[in-house]
C-alpha cells in the first residue's frame, strides 16, 4: 500500500488502536505527520487519505492517537504539542510547556480514575530532545487535561566532536502500573525506572551505550535497547538476563514490539530486522 504525498517527507506515524468492539478492515487507520505541519490520516482498506489538518507550522517530529482512538496528540519540531480530533479535523489544545525543543516521543495509556488523585481517563507522556518529560492525565470529552509530574534529566556537557546527542526517549511500563522508563543522554549510560507515585527513580540498569531507540514489551518483562553502535539489546527484567544482538549495519534508530509480544521488529539505515523473541 502507497499513498504519495507530493514534496513532503514522512517524518512519524502511528496505528489507530484496536476498537473494543472489532469493526473489521474499515476501522485499520494510521495517522502520519509531515515536513509541513501537516496530519494525514489514511484508511488502509481503501487505500486512501480520508483527513488532513494543519495544527503545527513546522515539521513534526513525533505523533500518537489517545488510548480509544478519538484523538490525535502531535509534536513539533519547536516544542509544541497539539491535541486534534480526527472526527472534527479541529485541533482543541496545544500546549506549549516543551517550547523550544523537538518532542521526541508522545505515548498514551488506559488508566484509572483517581489512580493519581487528578481526574482522567488517560495517561499520556511527551518527552523533549532536552531530556524533559512530562506526565498528563486527560479526559478529552470533557477537555480535562492535567500535568502530573515534570522531569528533568541531567546531563553533562555536549562532549567535543559530537554532532548530535543521543535522544531522549521515555516509555510507559505495561508491567509497572504508574512507573515509565527513561533513556537519554545523562551522567551514565543507563535506563531509569521513575515511579509516578513515589516521584522518584526505582531502579537503574546500565547499558553500554546510550539508547538510541527503545521498546518495552506489553506481554512480558522484556525490553529492548538499541544504540548507535549498531547493536540491539534484549533485557528481561529484573535486569538479571540481557542479551546482545548484531546484525544491523547502521544505529538502531527503532526498536517497536508487536502487540502480542512475540515480535521485535527493529530498523536501521536500510535494514529492517523482525526478532522472535526466545520463549513466544
Amino acid at each position: 500500500v502507497s499513498v504519495l504525498v507530493p514534496l513532503q517527507s514522512c517524518q512519524c506515524l502511528a496505528w489507530k488502536p484496536r476498537p473494543i468492539v472489532a469493526w473489521g478492515a474499515e476501522s485499520q487507520h494510521v495517522v502520519a505527520g509531515y515536513s509541513d505541519g501537516t496530519i494525514r490520516v489514511f484508511s488502509i482498506s481503501r487505500t486512501e487519505m480520508e483527513l488532513k489538518m494543519h495544527p503545527h507550522t513546522v515539521a513534526l517530529t513525533a505523533i500518537a492517537y489517545s488510548t480509544d482512538g478519538e484523538m490525535i496528540l502531535s509534536g513539533g519540531k519547536d516544542g509544541l504539542v497539539a491535541v486534534s480530533s480526527p472526527r472534527t479535523g479541529m485541533t482543541i489544545r496545544v500546549l506549549a510547556d516543551h517550547k523550544g525543543s523537538p518532542i521526541t516521543v508522545l505515548q498514551c495509556t488506559r488508566k484509572q480514575y483517581r489512580d493519581f488523585g487528578v481526574e482522567g481517563g488517560e495517561l499520556w507522556l511527551a518527552t523533549s530532545s532536552d531530556r524533559r518529560v512530562s506526565v498528563w492525565a486527560s479526559d478529552w470529552l470533557k477537555d480535562k487535561c492535567e500535568l502530573l509530574d515534570w522531569l528533568s534529566f541531567p546531563a553533562p556537557a555536549s562532549p567535543e566532536g559530537l554532532s548530535s546527542l543521543p535522544p531522549s526517549l521515555a516509555a510507559f511500563c505495561p508491567w509497572e502500573p504508574g512507573t515509565l522508563v527513561y533513556v537519554g543522554f545523562g551522567m551514565q549510560k543507563e535506563a531509569l525506572f521513575y515511579s509516578l507515585r513515589k516521584k522518584q527513580v526505582v531502579e537503574k540498569i546500565s547499558l553500554p551505550y546510550f539508547a538510541t531507540s527503545l521498546s518495552l514489551s506489553p506481554a512480558a518483562r522484556f525490553m529492548a535497547v538499541g544504540f548507535g553502535e549498531r547493536l540491539l539489546r534484549l533485557l528481561r527484567c529484573p535486569a538479571s538476563d540481557a542479551q546482545d544482538y548484531a546484525g544491523h549495519d547502521d544505529a538502531v534508530h527503532l526498536c517497536r514490539f508487536a502487540p502480542s509480544g512475540r515480535r521485535l521488529l527493529t530498523a536501521s539505515h536500510s535494514a529492517v530486522l523482525v526478532w522472535e523473541l526466545p520463549g513466544g
